[in-house]
């Protein structure tokens, strides 16, 4: 019987080959989990992509390693977003981890698990992926940083606020590993899923429409912010339809008040989903400031 393990090593460069045009060394692409994930569950078949290079149908949960030619002994988590439903691999993680590298930093594009797609943890599944993620990145860096967009950025907020919260039971010496971040960048995030910010596709895949009460609370980025959240990079478009800007509002607030160091560029035109931005747009702003704000960090 092949695992999933087997199944992502003996497949998995093929696939990246396909999708990005380049191949990749199979000890660039690492599973998260010795074999099953926690609970188990899960869809199979092949790894679906898009024509935009948006991923679903995770069979394995992965990190992909981008390396630099010239390391500077700091690494990037990057989550893409996809309101959990897909992931952004080919329009905000590829474009983002390389942008990295030529700037020093070892970027790791984390495929994590998507709620609705039959696995036995649920709306847990995420977040067990991301704190996983963490502990094997920070096994191997000096440094760990976290960039997540979209529903990504609500992946690693969670995972940021709170390290100490145990989502799975230990499968082996890395879970003794605190899954801390250094940093975490937030970009275009959703963070709040309590009224009235109910209509996104996160809000849907992680509380659903029959909702228990205190779900929305439970699963909103803000409501466990303390002094110990890691500085914090938030970056959105005043016109974003998708996320309402008052979630970067509401956690750079929220950040004030935690005494947590806060940086919020604001930006005038690029809607939802605009990744690094297209040259010469006021959304091509951010990622630089970032660079400065991270080596500031560093």
């Amino acid at each position: 019987m092949i695992t999933r393990r087997q199944f992502i090593l003996g497949t998995g460069a093929a696939m990246l080959s396909m999708t990005t045009g380049k191949l990749f060394a199979r000890n660039n692409i690492i599973p998260l989990w010795p074999d099953d994930p926690p609970g188990g569950g899960g869809p199979s078949g092949a790894l679906h992509v898009s024509a935009n290079g948006s991923w679903s149908n995770i069979v394995s949960p992965t990190i992909q390693r981008f390396q630099p030619e010239n390391p500077n002994g700091e690494a990037v988590l990057i989550a893409a977003g996809g309101g959990y439903r897909w992931i952004g691999m080919g329009g905000e993680a590829w474009p983002v981890a390389h942008w990295l590298n030529a700037r020093g930093y070892t970027a790791y594009v984390l495929s994590y698990r998507l709620p609705h797609e039959k696995w036995r943890a649920g709306n847990m599944a995420p977040l067990q992926d991301a704190q996983r993620a963490i502990r094997l990145v920070r096994s191997m860096e000096r440094r760990v940083h976290a960039l997540g967009f979209s529903a990504g950025g609500h992946l690693l907020g969670m995972a940021a606020a709170r390290p100490d919260f145990v989502t799975y039971a230990p499968q082996d010496d890395l879970d003794m590993v605190v899954p801390r971040v250094d940093t975490v960048g937030l970009i275009y995030p959703v963070i709040t899923l309590e009224p009235p910010y109910t209509h996104t596709n996160t809000h849907l895949m992680m509380v659903g429409r029959d909702i228990a009460p205190g779900e929305e609370a439970k699963w909103s980025v803000q409501n466990y912010v303390t002094k110990q959240f890691p500085p914090t990079f938030l970056a959105q478009a005043e016109d974003d339809h998708t996320s309402n800007p008052y979630n970067t509002l509401l956690m750079r607030d929220t950040c004030r008040r935690a005494g947590v160091p806060v940086e919020l560029v604001q930006i005038s035109r690029g809607g939802h989903g605009f990744g690094l931005g297209r040259a010469g747009t006021p959304a091509a702003i951010w990622d630089e400031v970032y660079a400065s704000w991270l080596s500031a960090h560093g």
